[in-house]
């Protein structure tokens, strides 16, 4: 190669490829006002929240219950269901080869409170938003079991809508498809790397590799959830009791999130041989059968009999 051609070659470098100082728009940012940066992962779960806010004020004004309540009480419930989600990640310890959890931000205790660049928990999030049910039902007088009810269907859906921004941070993803014509690309900053798997390898995951989109199926599956309380809430109302649609969202979405961590996730946060959340998954189905159980088994029979006229 004579002088001219290695000039040309790279001067078409400097000329093409960015300098390292600069970075493309960040797919994670939905609006970049300088100082402030607006991300599709905030935008989408407080999408899910209003949403799900929506649907549940919709519901107790069906149960004969003031809807202003979904709306005075949503500070309490999302406000500490977002404390819980956030330190539900925090403290989890992933197998993704990101070096998150627990062993980061302790020595990045900032880090904690950035939540735009994603990390909630929804475990946390349910065991923080159960405590502000459980506050908005004293504050406000309502019957806690027909709250809970009200909440369920909402829950499902605003859980739905704010999965999508797992997708533009490019997280909660599986294994590869094997196919061409299903799945999501993954930019290789973004891929998962662990002790037994390494997807940043693009010599055996080349970047046109597809893997599962695990986001996608559970919003999937929490949409056919929120339908199908729907429906039993309208047509079964007779054999429903108070609870009865807070113990379906449990099985539904416990069943779903177990099925699905356990088939495709190879960076999953682990307890012994299973994922952690299959453990808690199963225990939220194991609850909702209790309720369901003690409402139409247990409590039934405990009831004391009429006496006779």
């Amino acid at each position: 190669m004579c002088w001219l051609e290695s000039w040309l070659l790279s001067s078409s470098a400097l000329l093409f490829e960015p300098p390292i100082i600069s970075s493309p728009m960040d797919p994670r940012v939905a609006l970049d006002l300088g100082i402030i940066k607006v991300h599709w992962y905030g935008i989408l779960v407080t999408l899910g929240i209003f949403v799900g806010t929506y649907i549940a004020a919709l519901e107790l004004r069906r149960r004969g219950i003031n809807p202003n309540v979904a709306w005075d009480g949503v500070v309490w419930v999302a406000g500490l269901g977002i404390i819980g989600a956030r330190l539900y990640h925090v403290f989890s310890s992933p197998n993704d080869g990101s070096g998150s959890g627990w062993a980061y931000y302790s020595r990045n205790l900032f880090q904690i409170f950035a939540i735009w660049n994603g990390g909630l928990g929804i475990f946390g999030g349910l065991l923080g938003g159960a405590v502000g049910v459980l506050i908005v039902a004293r504050r406000y007088r309502v019957d806690l079991r027909a709250l809970c009810d009200s909440i369920a269907p909402g829950l499902a859906l605003g859980q739905a809508i704010g999965r999508w921004g797992n997708y533009f941070n490019q997280e909660l993803y599986g294994g590869p498809t094997g196919v061409s014509w299903w799945g999501i690309t993954i930019a290789p900053p973004y891929r998962i790397r662990t002790p037994s798997i390494d997807f940043t390898d693009l010599n055996l995951y080349p970047p046109e590799t597809r893997f599962h989109p695990t986001f996608f199926y559970e919003s999937a599956w929490n949409f056919v959830g929120f339908l199908l309380m729907l429906w039993l809430s309208r047509r079964s109302v007779a054999h429903l009791k108070p609870a009865d649609l807070a113990a379906a969202y449990f099985i539904w979405y416990g069943a779903g999130r177990s099925w699905i961590e356990l088939l495709f996730r190879p960076d999953a946060w682990t307890i012994g041989a299973l994922p952690t959340a299959v453990i808690v998954g199963l225990g939220l189905v194991g609850v909702g059968c209790t309720i369901i159980a003690l409402n139409h088994l247990v409590l039934p029979r405990q009831r004391p009999s009429p006496r006779p006229a």
